[in-house]
């Protein structure tokens, strides 16, 4: 049986492939606060500005690459049972191999239905505009988490949190809940990694640190777990 090996992820290892964060978009979207473009207010206020805003950093995943965070988290499945929980909401885990990935906060090639959020579609394209209906007529929004709606995945992230033997957060500062909350579920005296080079305070025991961006780090990381196979 090989370990449980439990991964918090967040934006730090998908900006070493490129992709910005809202604050880092700069142009059109300095004008506007988050919330502007990520809430369901923003949405019934001007649905036009929340798809132009999903279609810019669609653009940008379209063209990024996963990195070596990315790959050497995929690799870590030749020595250990891995489920990524991640809260970003590109693709490039799946991208660079990871099998078992749980995105907390939605997913940027998807949409879905206004009128029923079941209904969830794979994105052929880029863009996503106003008149792009689901099978029963009604509009698509982005597929997202947006601010002042339910992380409705956090109760399944908290089930495999719990089952960690070994549990690694990677480019995440821990100050976004529910997220940061998971760490509350992780079993006392399971090792615990935390890779960033801002070394974010984790109030738990048996914590090490390594102060370095994802892919530097999870190579490090790599060789901290071969005492653990």
């Amino acid at each position: 049986m090989k370990k449980k090996l439990v991964i918090l992820s967040g934006a730090g290892i998908s900006q070493e492939s490129g992709l910005k964060t809202f604050r880092d978009m700069g142009g059109l979207w300095e004008q506007y606060d988050v919330t502007e473009v990520a809430s369901p207010e923003a949405w019934q206020k001007s649905p036009e500005l929340v798809l132009r805003f999903y279609n810019e950093r669609r653009k940008q995943l379209w063209e990024a690459k996963p990195n070596a965070g990315h790959l050497g988290i995929a690799d870590l499945e030749n020595w250990f049972d891995v489920e990524v929980i991640t809260q970003n909401v590109d693709d490039l885990h799946e991208q660079a191999g990871s099998t078992k990935v749980l995105h907390l906060h939605g997913e940027l090639r998807k949409a879905r239905s206004t009128a029923d959020p079941n209904l969830v579609y794979t994105l052929k394209n880029r863009e996503l505009k106003m008149g792009d209906t689901c099978e029963k007529g009604s509009q698509l929004r982005p597929h997202i988490v947006w601010f002042g709606e339910m992380v409705t995945e956090i109760e399944r992230a908290a089930e495999i949190a719990e089952t960690a033997d070994i549990f690694v957060v990677v480019g995440t500062s821990l100050v976004v809940y529910p997220a940061a909350g998971l760490l509350h579920y992780i079993r006392q005296g399971t090792p615990v990694f935390v890779i960033d080079p801002h070394k974010p305070n984790v109030y738990l025991e048996h914590v090490e640190y390594i102060e370095e961006k994802a892919g530097k780090g999870v190579e490090l990381l790599k060789t901290k777990l071969e005492n653990f196979r």
